[in-house]
């Protein structure tokens, strides 16, 4: 449902992989230039390039997390828990739905802020740019592969810091407001996106209580 509620197509994804990882680092490193960018873009290149930057860079964290609880596991103090294959596929399927079903929300979020501005995007775009500046978050996810507790902590810390920075940063530009305003809606954006991370989090604590006896 996913899927088709973005448009997926899967021949255009690969053909735009090194735009995806050009566009990725330049939200990383110059995000005042890149995000502006998304203004000037039609329809097509928006979905195109949120196909193949939001699906894959979302996958990160799962995979990591999948490698990582399967080989090495977590160690909580009174031994290392790990879990098998089958099991960690199972909950990784859901983890990623959960993550994809999260930016839909914060797209659709600002899809609904938008209407108190001069520029309203189509809620594609929105969810587009949900997509985009949560690359941080995804790439934090990375160090899951080799689960610390305090470590998944600190890049996760990080993740949403600079993810803050980026919605920051691109309100202004994507919904064309003032300083003011934009800071507003951005901080209400904000304050939302940080009650669907926690409860993504709960999600995740529920699923790894109780999903592991029912999917074993």
């Amino acid at each position: 449902c996913i899927f088709l509620f973005t448009g997926w197509q899967p021949e255009s994804r690969w053909e735009n992989g090194d735009v995806m990882f050009q566009y990725a680092w330049g939200l990383l490193t110059h995000p005042s230039v890149t995000l502006p960018e998304l203004r000037s873009w039609d329809d097509d290149r928006i979905m195109l390039l949120s196909q193949s930057h939001v699906l894959p860079l979302a996958a990160i964290p799962v995979v990591c997390s999948m490698f990582g609880t399967t080989h090495f596991g977590w160690d909580f103090g009174n031994g290392v828990l790990r879990i098998a294959p089958a099991t960690a596929m199972g909950l990784g399927v859901l983890f990623y739905l959960a993550i994809l079903a999260c930016v839909m929300l914060m797209g659709y979020v600002i899809y609904r802020m938008a209407h108190h501005g001069p520029r309203q995007p189509s809620l594609q775009r929105c969810i587009a740019f949900a997509g985009y500046i949560a690359t941080p978050m995804f790439i934090s996810g990375v160090v899951a592969i080799y689960p610390l507790i305090w470590l998944c902590c600190l890049a996760g810390i990080a993740g949403v810091l600079y993810t803050s920075y980026l919605l920051y940063v691109g309100i202004p530009f994507f919904l064309e407001l003032g300083k003011e305003e934009a800071f507003t809606i951005s901080s209400s954006i904000l304050a939302i996106g940080v009650l669907v991370l926690e409860a993504l989090s709960l999600a995740l604590v529920l699923a790894w209580r109780y999903g592991i006896a029912l999917i074993s």
